[in-house]
């Protein structure tokens, strides 16, 4: 990837079974026009669902390129995505990641536009953003822009593909960011997984390669022969050609105004006749099976995984034969693999799909997450795990459970919701290479009936003489080391056979499917007061602009000591997970059929999560909560959970260095907070008995918020807000709960060191504003939008500190802040440090020069990003809902903040600079830097005013 623009805090929650739902329903077909005297060979528009209002064209250019243009008025965004099938996989030998490091090559000038800074530097004025990703077979890149500035990204878009200009003073500094790169994801458990993966599968297959490259095997060729700079030129003509490109587009103009502009602009890429490259090597000598291979992980985590080499099922889409045997496998409710083996204490975690298709060959993989216990069962575990299949193998491919997730499809696909412009155009662009025209919508939820034939083929594969066994822990040691991410593994010789556990069966037909899926009329501007009382408050929206009958929500149950103290915090986690846990067999069939539930810990409380159809789900409410008050916590529920949760805090000083900091900042600057060294100490000393005693302490002195936001109206808001005040019964009011409260920088610029064991270096500078007003938000927002496209370019494209820079707005909380960051395999965090000072030293003179008109287009960029359109319900939701957690709760607070920002000027600007160069906080880590006691920070300082008038 060309830039990490990660945020300072991302938790996502994904359901760990590969299910791959795909769909059967009555097609519609997306209007078009046609532009008769633009040079395209055909128009043709896919299978949309019947709620999709957008206009939908694909056009194949004279030269070859198929482009897919997606209207959508309502848009706030313009997205472009070009999708090249070419990647890592026709690297050549002597030159290693070169596929990769040309797709940053062409980010760094092309003829009409010839700065290296010139394309992101529009994009970011725009209120835009941008990056790429080089696969195997692929390699990706992607914008998205204001809309009025879409022909001027394309302009320099297309540029890439027909004019870069491999400038030759970048070479080698561009170079040293891919080695960056390589660096900083160099103890990532599943690179090292896949680096000793690539050891075992068949070496003649070109997939098996070093994708990322290093400065080692992107050295200059020896004298005499073609230099590094030809030979990207060279692979660019060899194997970039119009025929082997697919562009989607997704923005508010019309499609015949789209189409005008890409045929303006790509008509012109070269027509050389290429066809994409294929493979018919095979991934894996069969001949080599079965093996048992044991890696060490860095990480105190254990893995089991079962690969099993299959056809490549990309072209089945459209009956999709490992569909079926992926859901069975992988399903977690009563009597399924994972129950059965989380019963016994083996395991606490499983999916399992098809992976690593090359469109010639593929790897069925069962991956499970083991206990310590588990650890010492290898042979058992697999033992029962071929009971499973063999179980599937007598009665589990049954017509009715095929036409089951046929139907749970057919509704994902009808009620899909699109996501961000970005997002929407780099799936498309993909899925664009990968289906026939007609199917780049519908194809992944496509199941036209079962092919029983081809799913015995499929099912036939999984046996244990065509295994790989993957089995990593910590213990692990080896003289063998892999070749690129330096991982010890080693190969063992079959082990006997284990005892099967007995238990398992096959799912039920599943109760949970809803049957009204009606669309209530009426639409909400944002949610209003539902009830109002000392001990409970609930908000309701009504919304009907995402087409879907769903229901977002969110119930905080808020307690006085949630966070009290490092073991008040750690019970508030385990009784959050124990019910989750708790829950996981009984409502997994909901979550197939669209329902889902979790609950999460904060600083308050819990948040009880309920997300799905409007339909069922009353009855998933009550069984939550009714678990949450008189559910048995055993002590094998207990001890998974608590292993689970200190294996967490165990494995958080290996962590994403960057993510480590960014939690040293929230550690440092918001009380109450915990580290996780703290927690995992405090997790040691708690027993069932005090989770059992704390869950009653919690329920019996509660004060919640709860709200709903979906496509139901009030009155049944109503019934489900009663239904939780009424079972739950809060007693006290939000007065009483903490809140929590940011901490103001002292005056004296500051360090503190992460608890990390990375091998990078890096520094995390925080300028902290003078308050907490919208006013301030609103200055500091602007003036960060001003700093990160030079940063990024001084720091990163000309010094080559590292692979992860970049300068951002940070709030935390209502308290605004800029957060700058460089991360660094071989620069020291001093060195950083001193670069940081000079540029902040030059930016001060920049500042003292600019003009209202200069600022102009930063003050828009903001303005329009802050006016984006939620692109999915449960976005919406959640940007509600966090609204809930300030002291003050207002729902129109970003629209209040845009309005602000188009007042910014430049004299306000600079009077703010001075004072954040004294309001300074550094996070700096250098390998085995001790980490700082956070604790006393916290304590000497004051909170941050939440007003200028303090």
């Amino acid at each position: 990837m060309l830039r990490p623009k990660e945020p300072m805090s991302t938790h996502l929650a994904t359901r760990r079974a590969i299910t791959g739902l795909a769909i059967s329903m009555s097609w519609c077909v997306a209007s078009s026009t046609f532009a008769h005297d633009n040079p395209v060979a055909d128009v043709i528009t896919p299978t949309i669902s019947p709620f999709d209002s957008r206009d939908y064209r694909v056009l194949t250019l004279d030269n070859g390129l198929q482009a897919l243009l997606v209207s959508d008025p309502e848009a706030d965004k313009a997205a472009a995505s070009m999708n090249v099938r070419v990647g890592s996989a026709q690297d050549p030998d002597d030159l290693q990641g070169l596929a990769h490091f040309l797709e940053h090559m062409l980010f760094l000038g092309t003829e009409p536009y010839p700065q290296s800074d010139a394309y992101q530097g529009f994009i970011s004025d725009n209120a835009g953003s941008h990056n790429a990703f080089t696969a195997q077979q692929d390699t990706n890149y992607f914008f998205d822009i204001e809309p009025s500035a879409l022909p001027g990204a394309l302009d320099r878009f297309s540029e890439f593909f027909l004019s870069p200009l491999f400038n030759a003073d970048q070479l080698e500094s561009e170079r040293n960011i891919v080695h960056s790169e390589y660096m900083a994801r160099i103890r990532d458990e599943s690179r090292r997984e896949n680096d000793v993966l690539n050891q075992l599968l068949n070496p003649a297959n070109p997939t098996t390669g070093f994708a990322v490259g290093s400065r080692e095997t992107l050295a200059n060729p020896p004298e005499g022969e073609a230099t590094l700079r030809e030979r990207v030129i060279d692979f660019y003509h060899r194997y970039y050609d119009a025929n082997v490109m697919n562009l989607a587009i997704v923005a508010p103009q019309s499609l015949d105004t789209l189409e005008t502009w890409v045929v303006e602009r790509f008509a012109d890429i070269p027509d050389n006749g290429l066809s994409a490259p294929t493979i018919d090597v095979p991934l894996v000598d069969r001949e080599t099976l079965p093996r048992y291979i044991e890696r060490q992980s860095l990480q105190d985590r254990r893995q089991l995984r079962f690969y099993f080499p299959i056809p490549d099922p990309i072209d089945e889409y459209r009956t999709k034969p490992t569909q079926l045997i992926s859901h069975l496998l992988g399903d977690e409710g009563d009597g399924s693999l994972l129950a059965v083996l989380r019963e016994a204490g083996l395991a606490d975690a499983l999916s399992a799909g098809v992976g690593r298709g090359d469109g010639n060959e593929a790897l069925f993989t069962i991956s499970i997450s083991l206990t310590p216990r588990g650890a010492e069962r290898l042979d058992d575990i697999e033992a029962t795990l071929f009971a499973a299949i063999e179980q599937i193998r007598e009665e589990g491919l049954a017509e009715w459970r095929y036409e089951e997730q046929k139907n749970l499809s057919e509704q994902a696909f009808r009620f899909q919701q699109h996501g961000a412009p970005q997002q929407e155009a780099t799936r498309l662009a993909m899925s664009l290479s990968r289906y026939p025209v007609e199917d780049v919508q519908y194809a992944p939820y496509r199941m036209d009936g079962m092919d029983s034939e081809r799913q015995q083929v499929y099912l036939d594969a999984l046996t244990p003489d065509n295994m790989l066994r993957f089995y990593s822990a910590p213990d692990i040691e080896s003289d063998t080391i892999s070749p690129w991410f330096n991982t010890q593994w080693r190969e063992q010789l079959p082990m006997q056979a284990g005892l099967a556990l007995g238990g398992l069966a096959l799912p039920e037909p599943n109760p949970f499917i809803a049957s009204d899926l009606t669309l209530h009329s009426g639409q909400d501007e944002r949610p209003t007061t539902l009830v109002e009382a000392p001990t409970f408050t609930a908000w309701h929206m009504l919304d009907s602009r995402f087409n879907t009958p769903s229901v977002e929500w969110r119930v905080s149950l808020q307690h006085p000591s949630a966070s009290y103290s490092p073991e008040e915090a750690v019970l508030t986690r385990l009784l959050a997970s124990w019910l989750n846990d708790s829950l996981n067999e009984s409502l997994y069939p909901a979550w197939l059929a669209g329902q889902s539930f979790s609950a999460y810990a904060h600083a308050r409380g819990i948040t009880l999560s309920f997300s799905g159809w409007r339909d069922g789900q009353t009855p998933l409410i009550e069984q939550a909560i009714e678990q949450l008050k008189h559910a048995d916590i055993s002590p094998s529920a207990f001890e998974r959970v608590r292993y689970q949760l200190q294996r967490e805090w165990r494995n958080a000083p290996q962590s994403s260095l960057y993510g480590q900091a960014s939690r040293a900042l929230g550690e440092a600057l918001l009380t109450p907070q915990w580290s996780t060294t703290e927690l995992l100490d405090a997790s040691h000393r708690m027993e069932r008995q005090h989770l059992e005693n704390f869950r009653k302490r919690f329920l019996d002195a509660l004060y919640i918020d709860a709200m709903a936001v979906g496509n139901l109206d009030a009155t049944l808001a109503k019934e489900q807000a009663s239904l939780i005040r009424g079972a739950l019964t809060p007693r006290l009011t939000r007065e009483d709960i903490p809140t929590l409260h940011p901490l103001a920088v002292g005056d004296d610029s500051e360090i503190l060191h992460p608890h990390s064991t990375r091998e990078e270096s890096l520094v995390l500078r925080y300028l902290q504003g003078r308050n907490q007003t919208v006013e301030e938000q609103a200055l500091i927002s602007v003036l960060a939008q001003w700093l990160d496209t030079p940063f990024y370019q001084q720091l990163r494209t000309e010094e080559q500190l590292g692979y992860i820079v970049n300068a951002g707005y940070s709030p935390l909380l209502e308290a605004p802040g800029i957060a700058f960051v460089v991360q660094s395999p071989d620069v020291k965090s001093d060195t950083i440090a001193k670069r940081m000072d000079a540029f902040k030293a030059a930016a001060g003179e920049r500042l003292a020069a600019l003009t209202d008109d200069e600022l102009a287009a930063h003050r828009q960029a903001v303005h329009d990003r802050l006016r984006q359109r939620d692109t999915s319900l449960q976005g919406m939701a959640n940007r509600y809902w966090r609204a809930t957690a300030l002291q003050e709760v207002v729902f129109d607070r970003r629209e209040q903040l845009a309005a602000l920002v188009l007042d910014v000027n430049v004299e306000a600007l600079q009077a703010l600079w001075p004072t954040l160069q004294s309001h300074q906080l550094d996070i700096r880590y250098d390998p085995g830097d001790a980490p700082s006691n956070i604790t006393p920070y916290r304590d000497a300082h004051s909170l941050l005013p939440t007003s200028t008038s303090h």
